[in-house]
């Protein structure tokens, strides 16, 4: 069918989803406030917004997680009570959440049939699944080994499956939230192409996304929301970045990252030939090389898996391993007792780990009790050798809150009531302002809102121009293209090649992330 054939449709097919004034509120906060939304069918629809914004709200009441204080939801021109997830499925509703819900020990196939088995007897149902599942995998490009455990697949096929159990289900309309946040820049492109495939097979795509990249390449309309509200919808051809920002968070955003040359002085960090071995055996790192000087920002870059990671931890004390360290001269301990976090604190390293919510915070703790890890032995922090002093605590927190803008203000929440860009704050205002000699910064802006993004790198920078090193890992290449000063290209455990930042650019990087030798790149 032609394209012109398929616009016409839509225009004139009654839209797949329309809300009428959906309110909803917990308590005191109003997370929706009057939302009217129209959906067309056969289209990819973005719907932006800063963290705690609405939009999971929103979507979670049109899936049936949550149900509407007030207002009208609309499937395909009819009327439709959802109170319950299997209301949604039954109107054609399907949901692939941030964090995927499969069962890790059982098989793709498995996971597939989970909840909607037909009849008593397992084995049949299995096998009108196999067939059906092969056929749909086909159709919209989704492969993947139906006898796979969940366990043994990448992230982004483990997100194949989530989109074929909706599929199986039999969901025209997809609600994707946050796709993205946990998948490679290749794994992401892969993504879009599967959506506009079934798109163009007629089926309608919400993607909730902060990333407007993203929405500028993969969406046909977009809307804005804002603090609970809808601020605006556009079609995307006809938005702009910078336009978005600024109907996202109220006010103009600066979209690239102002900073001066770095000035670089002595070395700060010298890494010589690091190797770590896993639990099994596996090399991960195969002799890793590099230094970071005083007043700049080294980038590591690479497709997630090829020791990025690895590297991070055993610099944050968290792995041991074989090779060389010094910070500022001295050699620091990679096997013995003193390997550890509480060591590389007191040499002046700060670590921000890429997995905030299991390694950068207790997440049932408090937002004070989580400012204060690491460094509750600062005499600052302590009555005396017995007790720690709360209010020492509270009020340094309340500080750190006010200057790294950590919404709610509240040291008294704990860390799962903050959003995620918020938590990031959390963490970065705790290392941060330890005035460190070294910042480790893993994945800084992974799953942060756009407001909050520009935040974050201006400390960074200014923590550059202060003259200390940082170490910045990062699978987004536009961050460090535009926040590094060096460059450095990891692959299978190795540094495949070095680059002044200013002089790269994306496809040279990318060639290095593939594999490529870094002169033939």
């Amino acid at each position: 069918m032609a394209a012109s054939d398929n616009q016409g449709r839509r225009e004139t097919a009654a839209p797949a989803i329309e809300l009428k004034g959906i309110s909803k509120a917990f308590g005191p906060v109003e997370a929706n406030k009057d939302i009217s939304l129209s959906v067309a069918k056969g289209t990819i629809h973005g719907i932006v917004g800063e963290n705690g914004a609405g939009k999971s709200t929103l979507m979670s009441i049109l899936y049936g997680f949550y149900k509407a204080d007030k207002g009208e939801i609309i499937v395909n021109g009819t009327p439709t009570q959802i109170p319950d997830s299997q209301a949604a499925i039954a109107a054609g509703i399907g949901m692939v959440h941030q964090h995927f819900k499969l069962v890790d020990n059982f098989t793709v196939l498995e996971n597939v049939i989970l909840g909607a088995e037909e009849g008593g007897l397992l084995k049949p149902s299995l096998a009108k699944a196999r067939k059906h599942l092969v056929e749909l995998a086909r159709e919209y490009e989704l492969e993947v080994n139906p006898d796979a455990l969940i366990e043994d697949l990448s992230v982004g096929h483990q997100q194949r499956v989530e989109i074929l159990k909706a599929l199986y289900r039999h969901a025209d309309i997809l609600i994707l939230d946050e796709p993205t946040g946990v998948l490679t820049p290749s794994e992401a492109d892969h993504l879009f192409r599967i959506l506009e495939n079934l798109r163009d097979q007629g089926k309608t795509i919400i993607l909730i996304t902060h990333k407007l990249r993203e929405i500028m390449s993969a969406t046909d309309t977009v809307s804005v929301m804002r603090r609970g509200q809808m601020t605006a919808t556009r079609k995307t051809a006809d938005t702009s970045p910078a336009e978005l920002a600024e109907l996202m968070v109220g006010r103009k955003v600066l979209l690239r990252v102002d900073k001066t040359p770095a000035k670089p002085g002595k070395t700060i960090l010298e890494v010589r030939d690091l190797k770590v071995r896993d639990d099994a055996g596996v090399e991960r790192l195969k002799g890793v090389s590099f230094d970071v000087r005083a007043g700049e920002i080294l980038g590591i870059a690479g497709v997630a898996g090829n020791g990025q990671s690895d590297l991070l931890q055993v610099l944050g004390g968290i792995t041991v391993a074989t090779g060389t360290i010094r910070v500022n001269g001295d050699a620091i301990d990679l096997t013995g007792r003193h390997s550890d976090g509480q060591s590389r604190r007191a040499r002046g390293i700060a670590h921000v780990p890429e997995d905030r919510q299991h390694l950068g915070l207790i997440m049932d703790f408090f937002a004070w009790e989580n400012i204060c890890f690491g460094y509750h032995h600062d005499p600052k922090y302590q009555k005396n050798r017995l007790a720690m002093d709360n209010a020492a605590i509270l009020a340094d927190t309340i500080g750190k809150m006010e200057r790294f803008d950590i919404r709610p203000p509240n040291p008294h929440l704990p860390a799962h009531s903050f959003s995620g860009g918020n938590q990031q704050k959390i963490v970065l205002a705790r290392e941060i302002e330890r005035n460190p000699d070294l910042l480790l910064v893993g994945q800084p802006t992974r799953g942060v809102d756009i407001g909050a993004i520009e935040f974050i790198h201006q400390r960074i920078v200014e923590l550059r121009d202060a003259g200390k090193a940082i170490l910045l890992v990062s699978v987004e290449l536009d961050e460090i293209l535009s926040l590094t000063d060096r460059v450095a290209v990891m692959f299978d455990g190795r540094i495949q090649g070095e680059r002044i930042t200013a002089e790269t650019n994306e496809r040279e990087l990318g060639l290095m992330m593939a594999g490529m030798n870094a002169e033939v790149a």
